[in-house]
């Protein structure tokens, strides 16, 4: 380690991490991706109406951007990862499977007041799909996403391998739903998993710790993001605006609140 890096264990204890060979690849910016996942309108618009709104997620738009122009200076790629199905709802609410709409769908009417603009949610062709991230030339896009997880049914895999990328850092929405698939799935395909609790967002407090926690345990390591881009800075031999270069969480780096607040 070139940073007294740490990270959350069972999103609660913080613990400084050993300096070993695994955590020491685990880290390394030459070899990781940042897969943002569907931060798009449909979540996080700042419109009053949306198909599946995370206000949450809504609330750390200022985070992401933040956090994912540093990994850019600092050589680290960022893939859009999006929940993308055909117009007119074949791919999942319209499906002619026997058991047609998505799981997440049929249960979340358990949850969620009626809104009859979810039926389009991911529609391609309809504004719902419009990044609400910055995006820069160079970023890449993996747009095949059909339900939680950023690997099915996409070539997200395929992609990760042609960048060499060993590592990857999960931001995005839901922690509690796509974050926490995507985590297992890169994990069950030997991808080093890191998530910062500090970026991602999901249905409430208690379901993102519980995810976090599961990601903690048994596929990752759940950090803090500038933490992370210190350690990276590190090794690449750079240095992080100073607001980086002090901050505890992205929030205050990019609120401006002072250090240990």
């Amino acid at each position: 380690m070139k940073t007294e890096m740490y990270c959350y264990l069972e999103d609660r204890e913080r613990r400084v991490l050993p300096s070993t060979e695994a955590f020491d690849q685990w880290l390394d910016p030459a070899t990781t991706a940042v897969l943002e996942i569907d931060m798009h309108r449909g979540h996080v618009g700042p419109e009053d109406a949306l198909t599946l709104p995370v206000p949450r997620a809504r609330a750390r738009v200022d985070e992401h951007n933040a956090f994912q122009a540093a990994a850019r200076d600092l050589g680290v790629p960022i893939v859009h990862v999006q929940h993308w199905q055909r117009y007119g709802g074949i791919d999942d609410a319209r499906s002619r499977a026997a058991n047609r709409g998505a799981n997440w769908r049929v249960l979340y009417e358990l949850y969620l007041p009626p809104n009859e603009l979810m039926l389009q949610h991911s529609w391609e062709g309809t504004p719902w799909l419009d990044l609400i991230t910055e995006e820069v030339e160079g970023d890449y896009y993996v747009r095949t996403k059909k339900r939680l997880s950023g690997f099915y049914p996409t070539d997200l895999e395929f992609l990760l391998r042609q960048l060499a990328v060993t590592n990857v850092v999960l931001t995005g929405t839901m922690t509690d739903a796509c974050v926490l698939s995507t985590a297992f799935d890169a994990a069950n395909r030997d991808f080093r998993v890191i998530v910062p609790r500090d970026i991602v967002a999901g249905y409430n407090d208690e379901a993102e710790h519980g995810a976090l926690m599961c990601i903690s345990l048994h596929a990752g390591l759940v950090v803090d993001g500038p933490a992370l881009l210190r350690e990276w800075a590190a090794r690449v031999g750079t240095e992080l605006p100073s607001q980086l270069g002090t901050a505890a969480t992205m929030t205050d780096a990019v609120r401006g609140a002072p250090v240990g607040a």
